[in-house]
């Protein structure tokens, strides 16, 4: 079908409906909760935990914000397509369409693109800190009554992690992996010594497609090592679940992360102050007229950044 006719406002309308149809990546949501901005930016107060119950002894004891938090400025994207007046009389088989679908996913997928860089800067670039003054995955988060914590783990902390080979483990090393990591996050406590995770039950982890090709049988067969029973399939039956994710914006190839995501906050956090728009300069434009041909751009103003560290673990095979 021609696109002879198609203007600015079809287009446009072609772009919500791409747009509509791509949910973008699955996991974004499951990791980052979504705060709207009115400003330039926002402090967000990670400051400690909300009090744990205690015996009424000489009244309430309330318990204020610790003396902590991040601050996130908003930033503005966005992402223009030139098309000729020419291309759009002459167009038959529909090739604008397929470019205005693609800008609706690339769109679509900015917040993963966003989220991925803080994965991977969490580890030790500048721009990976986090609320209480360290990497977002670390070896020595501390803080109130928490002691000392990692979430940069190697096998010193989880001596599962050492496999016979580092960038291709077997299926049945890579059940003893996840499940020694995860069971290593259970063990987080907040500013008070409690534990944070104590009631986790859905995780998900995720690395680079040439690590993910050799953890997906940890999480999808039934058995593994010529028969054994796969530990982390039957405890689905007990409502405990970890999911695997490929993220190709991530480089590994002996590490992966680890998130947990049933809990109310999240380890990264979207901000968004104005969320997607889409304007055009339309075919009867004084752009259009000076160049034979319309401009149709989107933009949002957001940023990301990170939220609890407790929430998550980076790993890495030796």
């Amino acid at each position: 079908m021609g696109a002879s006719g198609l203007g600015s406002r079809s287009i446009i309308g072609k772009f919500f409906a791409a747009l509509e149809q791509y949910m973008g990546s699955s996991w974004i949501e499951a990791l980052s909760m979504l705060f709207d901005s009115d400003q330039e930016s926002e402090t967000y107060k990670w400051l400690g935990q909300v009090p744990a119950m205690r015996e009424w002894l000489g009244g309430r004891h309330a318990k204020a914000f610790r003396e902590n938090g991040i601050t996130i400025a908003n930033k503005t994207f966005e992402a223009t397509l030139n098309i000729l007046l020419d291309d759009i009389r002459r167009d038959k088989t529909g090739q604008i369409d397929i470019r205005i679908a693609e800008l609706a996913q690339r769109a679509g997928s900015h917040y993963a693109t966003l989220l991925s860089t803080l994965i991977a800067n969490g580890t030790g670039s500048t721009s990976g800190l986090c609320y209480d003054g360290q990497y977002f995955f670390d070896s020595d988060h501390s803080e109130g009554d928490s002691g000392t914590q990692v979430n940069l783990l190697t096998s010193s902390q989880v001596t599962e992690l050492d496999v016979t080979t580092a960038t291709a483990p077997t299926a049945a090393e890579a059940v003893s992996a996840i499940l020694g990591v995860v069971a290593y996050m259970l063990n987080y406590k907040d500013d008070q010594g409690e534990p944070m995770n104590s009631e986790a039950k859905n995780f998900l982890v995720m690395t680079s497609p040439a690590l993910w090709k050799r953890l997906v049988p940890a999480v999808v067969n039934p058995v593994v090592n010529s028969g054994d029973t796969n530990a982390i399939v039957s405890l689905r039956q007990d409502g405990f679940d970890i999911k695997l994710a490929a993220n190709p914006r991530l480089t590994y190839t002996t590490q992966f992360v680890t998130f947990r995501t049933d809990a109310p906050a999240k380890p990264l956090i979207r901000q968004e102050e104005v969320p997607l728009e889409v304007k055009a300069k339309g075919e009867d434009s004084e752009y259009a007229f000076d160049n034979r041909a319309i401009q149709v751009g989107v933009s949002a103003v957001r940023n990301v950044g990170y939220g609890l560290w407790q929430y998550a673990s980076h790993s890495t095979f030796s």
